[in-house]
């Protein structure tokens, strides 16, 4: 989903609206792909895959690859959990056996096709169905710019998993908070410090001592447009609803939608699509990050509505199913970066999901070039422009 923050956002023209309609499939082919990431040279013998959406595409996130490389030079070998695995990058070290842990449909991806086996979890979840003995070693990426309640809900997660006497690896951006969440951590664990530093990146080591794991952070709970909005750590929108998205509710207040087949695509915390359901349509709710599916979930049954939520890389878990509406609010940041790859396959995934006379309406950030895009569908309407974002329609032809 849009930010709720204007910012400069560096573009440029996607390949699939110069070549018009007939793009969809090639743009497709491109987003599914799953590809080597670009490592730098001093990870040189190792090796990752990535594919649009997986954090740090189409390389390595940046806290990862500083992470890689103090494990590297501390010579870490046996069972390694890593709780954020990205693209696999740490079971290319000589002598670990990587538990591969990730939130992320498109990181599930790129670890399925890495031969990894990955587990689809979030932060509180239980591990010990899958791996009933912990792992001497323990790896974290903090995730903060997910917000202060994500990255105590991911310290306390690896506090959780990490035996006693267990090795906790935790890295992070400085700007987002990293010694903050560190402290934290060490709190927990008893004792660790920082042990490298690369520009803004950082990693810390820490030694768990017996003692009670932090209490993870409630989810955020709140009231918009008909619905109760159930909001946990990390989820866009999670404790108020963001102006984009507010801005495509208002707007769409006299749409007709009882009865209707509507995808919410990129639900976040699931206010759109239980708006649409709250309206008698049939909703189905879908989002790559598991941790906005588990939010999605809880705020239908908060707000007393029925509808399907889907954990999926875009559209690729609906199989062949089509809808009469599409409502999004596509997002183009991956972790730090602004990459629009994702949200061009918003606008690809409506032209293969839309029944003929189908409409889909979205909200961008002003300077998003999404009308050529959505041209390729039909006319392209303006609905409404404020406050720094603008909401689009285009009908099927």
């Amino acid at each position: 989903m849009t930010s709720g923050r204007r910012q400069k956002i560096k573009l440029t023209r996607p390949p699939a609206a110069r070549r018009g309609a007939d793009a969809a499939p090639a743009t497709a082919e491109r987003y599914a792909e799953v590809r080597p990431a670009q490592l730098p040279p001093h990870l040189d013998g190792l090796h990752a895959l990535t594919k649009p959406g997986v954090r740090g595409f189409p390389g390595l996130d940046d806290a990862q690859a500083l992470l890689a490389q103090v494990m590297r030079k501390d010579r870490v070998r046996g069972d390694v959990l890593d709780l954020t695995a990205m693209g696999g990058v740490l079971g290319s070290l000589a002598g670990v056996t990587l538990r591969a842990v990730d939130g992320s449909a498109a990181a599930l991806t790129a670890l399925t096709a890495a031969g990894l086996e990955p587990l689809a979890a979030v932060p509180g979840d239980a591990l010990t169905d899958r791996w009933p003995e912990r792992a001497r070693t323990v790896v974290l990426v903090l995730a903060g710019d997910r917000g202060n309640a994500y990255a105590q809900a991911q310290v306390a997660w690896a506090h959780a998993n990490t035996p006693p006497g267990g090795t906790l690896y935790v890295a992070g951006d400085r700007d987002k908070g990293f010694d903050r969440y560190v402290r934290a951590a060490g709190a927990a664990f008893g004792t660790g410090e920082t042990v490298a530093r690369d520009g803004g990146m950082r990693v810390a080591k820490l030694v768990r001592r017996p003692g009670p794991t932090p209490p993870y952070p409630e989810p955020e709970t709140y009231e918009t447009h008909g619905v109760t909005v159930v909001g946990r750590p990390g989820v866009f929108s999670a404790a108020r609803l963001d102006r984009a998205s507010a801005l495509l509710l208002d707007t769409l207040d006299s749409l007709d939608v009882n009865g209707r087949r509507v995808l919410d695509l990129g639900c976040g915390a699931g206010v759109i699509g239980a708006w649409a359901a709250r309206r008698g349509a049939h909703a189905t709710l879908v989002d790559a990050d598991l941790q906005s599916v588990r939010s999605a979930q809880a705020t239908l049954t908060a707000s007393g509505v029925d509808g399907e939520v889907i954990h999926s890389d875009v559209d690729a878990a609906l199989e062949g199913r089509t809808f009469d509406v599409i409502l999004t609010n596509p997002p183009f940041h991956v972790g730090r970066g602004v990459v629009l790859d994702v949200a061009r396959e918003f606008i690809a995934a409506a032209a293969r999901r839309l029944t003929p006379g189908g409409t889909v309406v979205v909200v961008a950030n002003d300077p998003l070039p999404y009308e050529a895009a959505l041209q390729a569908l039909g006319p392209v309407t303006e609905l409404a422009r404020a406050g720094g974002f603008k909401v689009l329609q285009a009908t099927r032809r």
